[in-house]
């Protein structure tokens, strides 16, 4: 699902701010995020690759580019 976010997330993770690849810590946020909460993740390009491997896992997300060089993806269960 990419449409424009909507919701306010329970969680928040600005992959901004981890040095190097932060696929390990999206999918630790994710394995810890309650059935019921979403989590926004920020970071500076579309994670285009990531969206596979949440609809994979489970999960569905809604996309947004609110300001140049800065993407938010919320990110809930299915």
């Amino acid at each position: 699902m990419r449409s424009e976010a909507s919701g306010d997330p329970d969680r928040q993770l600005d992959v901004r701010e981890i040095d190097g690849e932060p696929f390990e810590d999206i999918m630790a946020a994710l394995d810890e995020l309650p059935e019921e909460e979403s989590l926004l993740l920020i970071n500076s390009f579309e994670p285009e690759p990531l969206y596979g491997v949440l609809e994979d896992r489970g999960f569905e997300h809604e996309t947004a580019n609110p300001a140049p060089g800065e993407w938010h993806v919320e990110i809930s269960r299915a």
